[in-house]
């Protein structure tokens, strides 16, 4: 299988909204079988949150507030090693509501400084991320191009999947062959 151009299987340009799926060649252990959801990509760079790495610390743990207003599993989640201290609210909101930003197909930022009582009533799905992933300008390309990474159709329900462990198999399973047989490499080829 080394030679695979993994890379171009995705077929896809990064841009928001789509997703960035880890190949078995990334072995950055912040990325090993991650599924990105991009939320901006250009000149300046690339930005996203790793969908698939659910904490154990409750929502209400952090952000008491904010607790009752998540979506399930209501934990935050690991959006990457970039300013892990920070978090970042992303949701489905109705337009125009008080305290969004819309990123792409009615996925927002959310102001968490912002009145929960007034943007949760607005809010279908609400999800918290701890930090978030990104790319400086070039960098990502040249990940791309190592075939690091695939480039896939993303949607929200990605975003506020219910079952985020599983979710690097699920994304390759939806994907035409020869990408979805690739659901079920191993983690570790050698004890295959």
């Amino acid at each position: 299988m080394a030679s695979v151009d993994w890379g171009s299987l995705g077929g896809l340009e990064p841009a928001a909204g789509r997703l960035l799926v880890a190949t078995p060649l990334l072995g950055d252990p912040h990325f090993v079988r991650t599924v990105v959801y991009l939320l901006e990509h250009d000149g300046g760079g690339t930005v996203g949150v790793v969908l698939n790495r659910p904490s154990h610390t409750p929502v209400g743990q952090v952000l008491p507030d904010w607790h009752d207003a998540v979506s399930g599993p209501a934990v935050v989640f690991g959006g990457g090693p970039v300013q892990p201290d920070g978090a970042l609210c992303l949701g489905q909101l109705q337009p125009g509501a008080e305290g969004i930003r819309e990123v792409v197909d009615g996925v927002s930022t959310v102001d968490l400084d912002g009145d929960v009582a007034v943007i949760a009533p607005n809010a279908r799905r609400l999800r918290v991320f701890a930090g978030h992933s990104g790319w400086a300008a070039g960098q990502l390309d040249t990940e791309l191009a190592e075939g690091a990474w695939w480039v896939l159709r993303g949607t929200p329900d990605d975003l506020f999947s219910e079952d985020p462990r599983t979710m690097w198999r699920q994304v390759l399973r939806r994907q035409p062959t020869p990408l979805n047989l690739l659901a079920t490499f191993p983690l570790d080829a050698t004890l295959n």
